[in-house]
């Protein structure tokens, strides 16, 4: 198709729902047009916007909580998300989607092969804008009350069982969750979770660095930033997937709005850092080892 006949930019899609509204032309990598220009406009369109729009239904229909489907993460990408129930998906959307046409068609035009409709699709899911807004203000409050706030323990606890209890019910966190069970000799599904959590640990250790400067705290000597937010990145993501898949454990409680990751940060955080005023200048192992009443060798 000639690149002339495309749809002129997102003004056409400001009566679409949030992110869909929003600029895609950096998060849709993979449309079918030779030129930057023709791919930008295009990831602009309604349409294209619509079948975004249809892939995510099916993506939380059998990933979000309650979803109906038991999570193979090859049969998940190849099978729920198949040209033909993108389009059925498609021509069954709400308003104001776009649902007329050949969704089938549709989808070939602009994403051939449909391997690369759910390469854009996961782009899409897990792109930061999906987040709501409102979750980026609680994000604001809590940051305050982690650099500032008077009782830094319970926002700890509160942070980390809001941040868990997101996660359980994000189909976008579900997704990233599965894919890493998948991502091992897929180049394409590594680099877009590397991608994720570049991003996502980046805007946690600006947050991190705020806090040891305005807390006056200080790193162990031997671990660094990186070690930090892995660590307790790697626990929100056990305990997030822990809390899916055996709700009965109690990690997440509802009922009490608090979580075992609470207790975990706290853990981290007592053993990663000192005070400025009072460090004793030992490694993490050193300092196990003083209190156990063994040197490490």
């Amino acid at each position: 198709m000639d690149d002339m006949d495309e749809p002129r930019g997102p003004r056409g899609k400001r009566s679409l729902p949030f992110p869909y509204d929003q600029d895609l032309s950096g998060v849709l990598n993979n449309l079918n047009r030779r030129t930057r220009w023709g791919r930008d406009r295009l990831a602009n369109d309604r349409v294209t916007a619509a079948l975004l729009a249809a892939g995510m239904r099916l993506l939380v229909a059998h990933l979000g909580p309650g979803g109906r489907s038991r999570v193979n993460s090859e049969r998940l990408l190849l099978g729920s998300l198949s040209q033909r129930r993108v389009a059925e998906e498609f021509a069954a959307g709400p308003q104001p989607f776009t649902r007329y046409g050949n969704g089938v068609s549709m989808l070939r035009d602009r994403w051939s092969p449909h391997s690369d409709f759910v390469t854009d699709l996961i782009n899409f899911a897990v792109w930061r804008e999906n987040y709501r807004p409102e979750f980026r203000e609680r994000r604001v409050a809590h940051i305050k009350r982690l650099v500032h706030g008077p009782d830094f323990v319970r926002a700890v606890h509160d942070i980390a069982y809001q941040h868990t209890a997101e996660g359980v019910r994000l189909p976008s966190v579900r997704l990233g969750l599965a894919l890493m069970t998948a991502a091992e000799g897929d180049e394409e599904v590594t680099r877009i979770i590397s991608t994720v959590y570049e991003d996502y640990l980046g805007s946690w250790k600006k947050l991190y660095e705020t806090v040891l400067r305005e807390r006056h705290l200080r790193l162990r000597r031997g671990l660094t930033l990186d070690d930090l937010a892995n660590a307790l990145s790697a626990a929100t993501d056990g305990m997030t997937l822990r809390a899916i898949g055996d709700p009965a454990s109690g990690v997440v409680d509802h009922d009490r709005r608090g979580s075992l990751m609470g207790t975990v940060a706290l853990a981290v955080i007592h053993a990663f850092l000192e005070p400025d005023d009072d460090a004793d200048g030992l490694t993490l192992e050193q300092s196990v080892a003083a209190r156990f009443g063994r040197r490490p060798h």
